[in-house]
């Protein structure tokens, strides 16, 4: 959340901010709102100070037999007393409206983001992995064709039992999945990272804290309640990511500066309405309403977030170097920036069974795996958490960072693509071999059922 003195000191950033992130913001509505609030407030500061004034006499006028005087000021106090009513009343609205507004503001870029209007406008910044590619079939299998030939991702069994956009993983595809969020969340254990295991269900003041409510609640699932407000024990939503629970479980905490840099891991599942945008992508567990997740939630102090940010691009990365996954990192533009962020980076590995002319040059596509983005103060001023850089001084917001640290699923499909074999079988990364019981190939399963029979059958 942006402070609304920062609005009032630089009005002219905040709207090229706006501008450059595509958000179509009354900003001189909200300034003329905040103008007359601090106009009531001060007048209330005034008639508070002349009611106490008056208040004084009225003793003193009494006690020197100045009856009429002193009716007159207990007159006047009541006169003051119904103002006051009426001033507070009017500033409580606007705190509320103003609060609203202010909330639904983005966050300001970085001066470092590049401008642009989409993500056709990103930055490639580096790619690993394609001097030294492994040998493909000749023709790649796409993730949901060979994960139904093998019987290891079952989407028809999803859709039956929950919904499109769900799905089964068995066999040998449930183990793959076991095996990447343990090698993962080993990974970033060497990296200094705390484990956590959150709650699933998050209160909507979670999701406000970061940034999640109000401008994405219908991307959310929605536990109890009927609005984004806080219903007490009903007011729940499935997390979406786990930045919500583990970024707020510091909300209105003060910690010292001797816990920063607090580094926190969480694996959840998580839940989103998005998947399919407008009805494309149906096939295969690239977008779904479910997935599987290692997020990297960091707290630091504001002068070493940007280095931070360096940092935590490359320890997202190493999942995909050990387990010999082509990638990308690309610097996103402002209009394609989350609603939070100052700052991110996405990591894409490279998925080369599914044309889909994003990858042109080999065929492919990319598959965005990773979001490292730096927050600065924006969730911290809105979840209300604050470090003492010294215990005798005041406490100041710190900043908040994220990563992936990977998306399991999309991960296992750049695996079953990039690894899988001419005769079908899928060759599994040795940095996972350990996790899998020493399993070297995924040969698949045989189906059950009479759907499993041939016509000829």
């Amino acid at each position: 959340m942006l402070s609304r003195q920062y609005l009032r000191e630089h009005p002219d950033e905040v709207r090229a901010s706006l501008d450059q992130r595509g958000y179509d913001t009354d900003l001189d509505r909200l300034l003329e709102l905040d103008d007359e609030w601090r106009s009531l407030k001060s007048e209330g500061d005034d008639l508070r100070h002349e009611r106490n004034e008056v208040s004084s006499k009225i003793g003193q006028l009494k006690q020197a037999g100045k009856h009429d005087e002193a009716d007159e000021a207990i007159e006047r106090s009541q006169e003051l007393k119904s103002r006051i009513q009426d001033v507070e009343a009017r500033a409580d609205d606007l705190e509320s409206e103003l609060e609203s507004l202010v909330l639904e503001l983005p966050n300001t870029p970085h001066e470092s983001v590049p401008v642009g209007e989409d993500e056709s406008d990103n930055v490639e910044v580096s790619r690993w992995g394609f001097d030294d590619l492994r040998d493909l079939p000749e023709e790649v299998t796409p993730h949901y064709d060979l994960g139904e030939d093998l019987d290891i991702i079952d989407e028809a069994r999803g859709a039956k039992t929950t919904g499109a956009g769900f799905y089964f993983l068995k066999g040998d595809g449930a183990r793959l999945e076991h095996a990447l969020i343990q090698f993962m969340l080993d990974v970033h254990r060497e990296q200094e990272y705390v484990d956590v295991f959150p709650p699933i269900p998050v209160k909507s003041r979670s999701m406000r804290g970061t940034g999640q409510l109000p401008k994405f609640n219908e991307d959310a699932y929605r536990v109890g309640g009927d609005e984004f407000d806080d219903y007490g024990d009903d007011d729940l939503w499935l997390c979406p990511t786990a930045e919500v629970p583990v970024t707020n479980m510091y909300a209105d905490d003060i910690l010292l500066r001797e816990d920063l840099p607090l580094k926190h891991q969480a694996y959840t599942p998580n839940f989103r309405r998005e998947a399919g945008e407008h009805g494309t992508e149906t096939r295969g567990i690239v977008r779904v309403h479910q997935f599987n997740k290692v997020e990297l939630v960091n707290f630091v102090e504001p002068d070493e977030s940007y280095d931070r940010l360096e940092g935590l691009v490359e320890e997202a990365a190493a999942v995909l170097e050990r387990l010999g996954l082509p990638y990308r990192i690309l610097s996103l533009c402002t209009g394609d920036l989350t609603f939070a962020s100052a700052k991110t980076y996405d990591l894409e590995v490279w998925a080369p069974g599914t044309e889909a002319d994003e990858a042109p040059e080999m065929g492919g596509r990319w598959l965005e795996v990773s979001s490292a983005s730096n927050f600065e103060e924006f969730q911290a001023r809105r979840a209300g958490i604050r470090y003492r850089p010294e215990h005798h001084e005041s406490a100041e917001y710190l900043h908040t960072l994220n990563a992936s640290g990977t998306a399991v699923g999309r991960v296992m499909v750049a695996i079953l693509e990039y690894y899988q074999n001419d005769d079908g079988t899928v060759t599994v990364p040795e940095a996972l071999r350990p996790y899998m019981g020493g399993t070297a190939v995924i040969e698949g399963h045989e189906k059950v059922g009479e759907s499993a029979l041939g016509s000829d059958d």
